[in-house]
C-alpha cells in the first residue's frame, strides 16, 4: 500500500481526484468501458467535487456501482447514499450506466440482482473510505473477510451509527437505520485498483489501527494492506497518530 499525506482535507481531495482521473483515462484508453465503485459520506465530498469537475473523462463509457445503502431509508432523505450519488456524481457527470442500491425494496432481492451485475465483469477502480470504527463500506467489526458474496445484509454497530449522527446526516441515533446493504470485503478486494480517501482527525485512531495494527476483522480496512494496488490519501490530521515510516511507505 502506498500512503500519501497532504496538509489539508481539500488537498487530499485534489490529489486523490487527479490520481483517479489518470487511472480512469488509462483504463478508457485500452478498454471500451471502465467499471468503478463509488464511495459516499462526508470524507468523500471534496474528492468527488474535484473528480467530477476534472475535464477529459468520458463518463458515458463509465459504469458505476456503489458500496452500501441503508435499509428502509427513503431516497429523499439527506443521508440516502442514492440521493448523495445522484446529486454529487450522476447529475454532475451525466453518467448513464449506474447501479444504485435501493434500500426501500426487498433487501435480499437487491443484493441478488445488483450483486449479479457487479460480479459479471471485473471492477477497474474502487474508491473507498475508512470509518471511525475502521469499517470498509458498511462492514463493521468484526468484518466477514471470507464470504465471496458481492453484497451482504449487515447490522450496523453503535459506533458506525453514531458517526452518522456526528457528521450531521441524522439528528439522533434512533433515526439511523440499524441494517444496511454493504459490498463485501472480498468483492472490494477484487478491484484492479483501490483508492482510499481518508481525511479528518476523527479518523486518526482507525487509520492507525488499520495501517499499523494487525490485519484483523476487528479493523476491517486493515485488509486493504493485502491488495497489490492500493493507494491511501490522508491529511495531517488523519495521519497524526502514524509513525514516520508508515507515512513514507507501507
Amino acid at each position: 500500500m502506498q500512503v500519501n499525506v497532504l496538509p489539508s482535507k481539500s488537498e487530499v481531495g485534489v490529489a486523490a481526484a487527479k490520481h483517479a482521473a489518470k487511472s480512469l483515462q488509462r483504463v478508457l484508453a485500452k478498454s471500451e468501458t471502465a467499471r468503478i465503485i463509488a464511495a459516499t459520506g462526508a470524507s468523500q465530498l471534496d474528492f468527488l467535487r474535484f473528480l467530477t469537475s476534472t475535464p477529459g473523462i468520458d463518463w458515458q463509457r463509465v459504469e458505476m456501482f456503489h458500496l452500501d445503502e441503508y435499509i428502509g431509508l427513503p431516497v429523499a432523505h439527506p443521508a440516502s447514499f442514492r440521493n448523495y450519488l445522484m446529486e454529487r456524481f450522476v447529475r454532475k457527470t451525466g453518467i448513464r450506466r449506474y447501479h444504485l442500491l435501493d434500500g426501500e425494496l426487498d433487501p435480499a432481492t437487491v443484493v441478488r440482482t445488483v450483486g449479479k451485475e457487479l460480479a459479471s465483469a471485473p471492477i477497474d477502480i474502487a474508491f473507498v473510505g475508512i470509518g471511525e470504527n475502521g469499517h470498509l463500506a458498511f462492514n463493521d467489526p468484526p468484518a466477514d473477510f471470507k464470504t465471496e458474496d458481492p453484497y451482504l445484509i449487515v447490522e450496523l454497530d453503535a459506533t458506525c451509527r453514531l458517526q452518522q449522527v456526528n457528521e450531521g446526516w441524522f439528528k439522533t441515533l434512533a433515526e439511523v437505520p440499524a441494517r444496511a446493504i454493504s459490498m463485501s470485503v472480498q468483492q472490494i478486494l477484487k478491484s484492479e485498483e483501490i483508492i482510499a480517501v481518508v481525511p479528518g482527525v476523527q479518523k486518526a485512531r482507525a487509520v492507525k489501527a488499520c495501517l499499523e495494527g494487525d490485519i484483523d476483522p476487528m479493523a476491517p480496512a486493515s485488509i486493504l494492506r493485502t491488495h497489490p494496488n492500493t493507494t491511501t490519501y490522508l491529511d495531517t490530521e488523519s495521519a497524526s497518530l502514524l509513525t514516520e515510516a508508515t507515512t513514507r511507505s507501507l
